[in-house]
């Protein structure tokens, strides 16, 4: 696949708490083990927060999966980063280096902005990850790729669909990819990954992270379509095109599977022949 057929890079990642980290900075001097700084620190989060979810900075990625979009939103490919090894160094390096070799493709998420690259820019100090190249920070303003405005280096849908924050997205990915008829959380749910993981249940992690991918390359196209860059219709052709994608790969990949059981059509509301919106006729 030549790279420069690569416009977008749909990403998700999945993270664990760094216990040994977690005791030597929460509980210095206190000798506790890995997985019992772990156990600690999250009961201290549920009695202060409501969760138990470890805040990025503790954590590592051990899982993430990106799926190659081309420049007219053909899915290309979909791919987990050392599998089926789950390295955190060697995912972390992937990634930055894939961004690069691919000519620095728009990155696309949901919600990355908060969580998935914050987690993975500081993984790149953690592990010594040179990236100049994304820390681009002599550059104006507004040409700075870490730039919150900056739509053409990243494009988090989330970001776009509460007007940079303005609003609160209740329901998450989930809801955005119900919306369009699409399973979103199924049998695992985000805050079940550090159990899966203490479980060494690597590769359903990478499942549940290959989900999210899809549901989100699904809310790609329809902010697409949201923002005139893309036209309904065809849009309707890349969801067909993309569910026989994956109907073909299913028979290797349980989790493509498992999305296609709980796959659901748009239902799509306009009376015409073309299935679109008609245009706004002038007084």
């Amino acid at each position: 696949m030549a790279h420069a057929a690569i416009k977008f890079l749909v990403f998700d990642s999945e993270s664990a708490s760094d216990g040994s980290l977690i005791s030597r900075v929460r509980y210095p001097s206190q000798g506790l083990a890995a997985a019992e700084a772990v156990t600690r620190y999250r009961a201290e989060l549920v009695e202060t927060t409501g969760s138990d979810f470890v805040p990025y900075t503790y954590q590592v990625p051990v899982s993430l999966v990106v799926a190659k979009v081309a420049a007219d939103y053909t899915l290309l490919d979909i791919v987990a980063l050392d599998e089926p090894e789950f390295r955190s160094h060697v995912i972390t390096d992937r990634f930055w280096r894939g961004w690069e070799a691919y000519g620095r493709p728009t990155l696309v998420s949901f919600n990355g902005r908060s969580f998935d690259l914050p987690l993975l820019e500081l993984a790149a100090f953690r592990y010594g990850v040179s990236v100049p190249a994304w820390f681009n920070i002599t550059d104006k303003n507004w040409e700075q790729n870490r730039s919150r405005y900056n739509t053409g280096a990243h494009l988090d849908l989330h970001d776009l669909l509460t007007n940079f924050g303005a609003t609160r997205f209740n329901g998450g990915l989930n809801l955005a990819a119900n919306l369009l008829g699409k399973p979103g959380k199924m049998d695992v749910q985000g805050d079940m990954v550090q159990d899966m993981f203490n479980e060494s249940r690597f590769a359903e992690i990478n499942d549940y992270c290959r989900c999210d991918v899809l549901d989100t390359y699904f809310v790609f196209l329809r902010v697409a379509v949201l923002l005139g860059r893309l036209p309904l219709l065809r849009e309707q052709e890349l969801v067909a095109a993309t569910k026989d994608w994956i109907t073909a790969r299913a028979e290797q990949c349980p989790a493509y599977a498992r999305y296609l059981a709980g796959w659901g059509d748009w239902e799509n509301p306009w009376k015409g022949s073309d299935g679109v919106p008609e245009p706004v006729k002038s007084a």
